[in-house]
């Protein structure tokens, strides 16, 4: 099982990782090698899919990619990928995705493309929007590699009931293949591994699980990619948030002879059998899998973290990144991120000090570039707001935001300026409640702590450190910037709890509202207090227009601002 970390649309680089990986399985002497999801084309494509040239491109791929592997002397591995591929046959009908494009498995074997099949089963929730782009699969492919029957599904199709997966058992097959491009969430608290030892205890058939790796957009894809057998064992486990080649040993039933294709007596579905090779695999010493150590929490959100913004930079060609550095511990927490995604040379942190700035502040702030090692310069934006106030006369909030939008434009001018891409330091606790600028501290292109809590960004912080001096390093992080209180400094003597409750409050109520929709009732069933509770819904319902143009930024909850929860911004229900 080959976890690798392919780019969207970059169909010539993804093949030729393709090609590496199935090379080093060759050396491993694997007898089949298995990639994941529309490794082919990068996943998900999202609208691409409904572009005929892209489906073309993939499928023409896929085929020079066949072609290639016997060309390089690797003809004779059946090799396994997921790409964008067409329903040749699909009649058309309103509400078919344009083009009838599938989300589509081939496996190549000497030069060819000898089977091709899609996925049944098209996730429309979540970050998902399968059944806008593509048309479902309505067979089961089964291939007999030296005597053994190995059946292949893709992703969601494991995670429904019924289906393929159900028919895999009356075909008899021994070993359950499935290709997968399946996002990280925090606490998702080993569900894949419980799903796949149900599954192969359902089938009856030892099960191999390959997962993509690496950041796209805002999702983050961890691997964690597993081997179980019939009976729910775990033989092997690849790591997290880590490319690898996962080689492992299967001791698989040999029928005595091929069965013609059939339907499926429990599903109806349509079995599709391919034969490669008859002759079974002579007696060798098999090797023990590896089975990679699982993480503990708050190492593997930190992980995902660094991922998606490594990612996101590297995929999208920025050779580095700038941020605003205050002193506090959201922008200390970004840096940290960056500095570990990146190397600390990429990382350019601007100081932009006003006249709320405290004297902590700025040296909380010079503390952390010296411990990192990052570049920094320090630009004063007192003269800046001087300037504009002389121009128009603001007060109050206005007198705030016109800070917030000054450091914005600042970090703005020098990201076109110098070619960086500006990181955006705000937590989701400020973007639930609306507490940050337009065009100010919400300025940027990418946003690294997004989806993080407040709460979450200081246990983020504190482990860093602890982790820094586990290994003998200097934790990244001043501790002052951890144990202060948390202020945007854009009036005397301001604090964030002038405006908002304790963050350990705050964050239980938004989670509940935010994460699982709970409505008013509910929320106050649930031991929230009333009057804050109404608050916090009209600050939360009111900033649904801030949110719609904050930059990405990685996925780590099971539902974030983004692709996940979508809301009207005109909207009197409440």
């Amino acid at each position: 099982m080959a976890q690798v970390n392919p780019t969207v649309g970059d169909l010539e680089g993804n093949c030729g990782i393709v090609v590496e990986y199935a090379r080093r399985a060759a050396g491993a002497g694997a007898h089949l090698v298995v990639f994941p999801e529309m490794v082919v084309t990068g996943y998900p494509v999202e609208d691409l899919a409904l572009r005929k040239s892209f489906v073309a491109a993939s499928i023409e791929a896929t085929h020079r990619l066949a072609e290639r592997l016997a060309d390089e002397g690797l003809g004779e591995l059946p090799t396994v990928v997921g790409f964008l591929g067409r329903c040749e046959d699909a009649e058309p009908r309103f509400g078919q995705p344009a083009g009838a494009p599938q989300n589509a498995l081939a496996l190549l074997h000497q030069g060819r493309v000898k089977v091709v099949s899609a996925k049944h089963h098209l996730p429309n929730y979540g970050v998902f929007d399968e059944f806008r782009y593509f048309v479902p699969g309505r067979t089961l492919p089964v291939v007999r590699v030296h005597g053994v029957d190995a059946a292949l599904v893709i992703c969601e199709d494991l995670w429904q009931e019924g289906g393929p997966v159900a028919t895999v058992r009356d075909a008899g097959a021994g070993l359950l293949v499935v290709l997968n491009g399946s996002p990280y969430e925090h606490d998702k608290d080993d569900e894949r591994l419980d799903l796949c030892r149900r599954r192969a205890r359902e089938a009856g058939a030892a099960l191999a699980y390959v997962n993509t790796v690496g950041g796209q957009d805002e999702l983050v894809f961890d691997g964690d990619s597993i081997v179980v057998d019939a009976e729910g064992e775990v033989l092997a486990r690849g790591p997290r948030f880590e490319e690898a080649l996962l080689v492992t040993d299967l001791e698989l039933p040999v029928p005595s002879e091929p069965e013609p294709r059939g339907t499926a007596a429990t599903t109806g579905i349509g079995i599709e059998r391919t034969v490669l090779s008859e002759e079974p695999v002579p007696a060798y010493d098999p090797r023990p899998g590896e089975i990679a150590q699982p993480m503990e929490d708050l190492a593997e959100v930190y992980t995902a973290l660094v991922t998606g913004t490594r990612d996101y930079v590297r995929k999208n060609r920025f050779g580095s990144v700038i941020l605003g550095l205050s002193g506090g511990i959201d922008s200390a927490l970004t840096a940290a991120i960056a500095t570990d995604a990146l190397g600390p040379d990429p990382v350019h942190a601007v100081l932009m000090p006003s006249r709320h700035s405290s004297e902590h502040s700025v040296a909380d702030a010079e503390e952390l570039v010296r411990r990192q090692r990052i570049n920094a310069r320090t630009v004063a934006v007192g003269p800046m707001v001087d300037a504009f106030e002389e121009a128009v006369a603001v007060d109050g909030l206005a007198a705030e935001n016109l800070q917030a939008r000054v450091r914005g434009q600042l970090l703005m001018t020098l990201s076109n300026q110098e070619g960086h891409l500006v990181l955006t330091t705000g937590n989701k606790s400020e973007l639930a409640t609306g507490y940050s600028t337009l065009y100010g501290d919400s300025a940027g292109g990418y946003a690294p702590i997004k989806d993080a809590w407040k709460t979450l960004v200081w246990e983020l912080a504190r482990w860093r450190n602890a982790e820094a001096a586990r290994r003998g390093e200097t934790p990244p992080i001043p501790e002052n910037s951890i144990s202060k209180p948390p202020s945007a400094e854009l009036r005397p003597d301001q604090l964030d709890t002038d405006s908002l409750p304790d963050y350990s409050v705050l964050d239980a109520l938004l989670d509940d509202y935010v994460g699982t929709d709970l409505g008013r009732t509910e929320l106050i069933a649930a031991g929230h207090d009333a009057e804050l509770v109404d608050r916090v819904i009209r600050l939360a319902d009111r900033a649904e227009y801030k949110r719609r143009q904050y930059p990405p930024g990685p996925k780590i909850s099971k539902r974030n601002f983004g692709r996940d929860r979508r809301l009207p911004i005109t909207n009197r229900w409440s």
